[in-house]
């Protein structure tokens, strides 16, 4: 099981993946196809390998594949959970909160009003931001306006 899907513990019956973004980028390998290397996956997401090793050490990326010889082999759901979990920190979630969230996606789909919870308190922290950043630009607008304007009358 991947931190993206849930499974009911005993019923044997499939639940739908937890869809955690917009549509996923496009992979580079189809599926059955994706065993990603660690710098393959570096140079796909951006992020760096001492990131990908502390990710799965504090329990973002528990459930990363190994090869026969130890060597972490990554999935297309590992790119799809790396993308949702880079937006997550573009929020400002902390790394605590982002953790919390992948251990109650693995705990399953009795944990979705708390992750729903854990999500809304990120959202609001974001529009926030939001409007603080509106507030920020305006600011930089009417100086830009003023010396844009000062700038043609001298």
């Amino acid at each position: 099981m991947t931190v993206m899907q849930t499974t009911p513990a005993a019923t044997g019956q499939a639940t739908p993946a937890d869809i955690c973004s917009a549509p996923p980028r496009r992979h580079p390998r189809p599926d059955g196809q994706d065993r990603y290397t660690i710098s393959e996956v570096v140079a796909f997401t951006g992020l760096t390998a001492h990131t990908l090793r502390w990710y799965e050490r504090i329990g973002l990326m528990p459930h990363v594949d190994r090869s026969h010889t130890g060597q972490r082999r990554y999935r297309n759901r590992d790119l799809d959970w790396l993308d949702f979990v880079t937006k997550l920190r573009l929020t400002g979630m902390p790394v605590a909160d982002m953790v919390r969230y992948a251990e109650l996606v693995r705990e399953g789909e009795g944990t979705y009003a708390e992750r729903r919870d854990l999500l809304e308190s990120t959202r609001r922290d974001v529009l926030n931001r939001i409007a603080e950043l509106r507030d920020t630009l305006a600011v930089l607008d009417r100086k830009i306006s003023f010396y844009a304007t000062e700038g043609t009358t001298r």
